[in-house]
């Protein structure tokens, strides 16, 4: 099946994050398609460095939802956990006698890289379905707690969540950077100040108060939000992917 241009076009137009779900329970034949699409994603040397976690247990949904700060978690149709997981590799290496290379950085490079591949195939296979949905970042703001309750093994980290559903809102256009500031030819080209507050313009409508500088400086600037992820993040890979080392 070969698209246009214009339907392609509208087709990712049409895209836009939702929080809030109606009651709806998934057609397994749609969930069944969209657990297809994602592990046809494409991975790095077949390895498939990824699993997802699907909550359907009420009170876990409602725990993680708690943890990440993310309600929508508890309400909508489908909520997965995507996990880098190097783990089932390393099992399947010790399976047939072979001993798995001491590759923590490569483990979280490609595992991440497979994990997002085939979460985003997921929601683009949703997406063609009519559902609407949301990657979920907010998993780094209790990484241990949320590996215990689903019982990760070390190999095995949440990278993300998402969720799908059907929309129980209206779509809100959101924005991106001028192409010019995030497409380079042949070489990477700075872009002036001029040119960077042209672009924070162009994002100003994606935040309430039209301060789109504002709103990366509360996550990324020193003092921001990040920082204290960042040390919960670098505990909690030394344990799960470094394991100490």
């Amino acid at each position: 099946m070969i698209l246009s241009p214009e339907q392609v076009s509208t087709f990712f137009k049409a895209h836009w994050t939702v929080r809030k779900y109606k009651n709806f329970k998934m057609p397994v034949e749609h969930l069944d398609v969209i657990l297809e699409a994602a592990q046809r994603a494409p991975t790095d040397a077949t390895a498939q460095m990824y699993s997802f976690v699907r909550l359907t247990d009420p009170v876990l949904r409602k725990q993680i939802a708690d943890l990440s700060t993310n309600p929508h978690i508890e309400t909508a149709s489908e909520s997965f956990i995507i996990c880098a997981d190097v783990f089932r590799l390393e099992q399947i290496l010790k399976t047939y006698d072979f001993e798995p290379a001491s590759i923590p950085n490569i483990a979280i490079h490609f595992g991440i890289g497979d994990a997002v591949l085939a979460g985003q195939s997921m929601l683009i296979a949703a997406e063609m379905l009519g559902y609407r949905g949301c990657w979920i970042g907010g998993l780094i703001n209790a990484p241990n707690e949320i590996s215990e309750l689903i019982q990760l093994p070390e190999g095995c980290f949440p990278f993300a969540a998402l969720t799908i559903g059907v929309p129980d809102e209206e779509p809100v256009h959101r924005p991106r950077l001028p192409r010019n500031q995030v497409v380079h030819e042949n070489t990477y080209r700075k872009p002036s100040a001029e040119e960077l507050k042209i672009g924070a313009e162009q994002m100003a409508s994606i935040t309430a108060r039209g301060n789109w500088a504002q709103t990366l400086a509360r996550y990324f600037a020193k003092g921001g939000g990040m920082e204290a992820r960042e040390v919960k993040m670098k505990e909690f890979l030394q344990k799960m992917i470094y394991r100490g080392k």
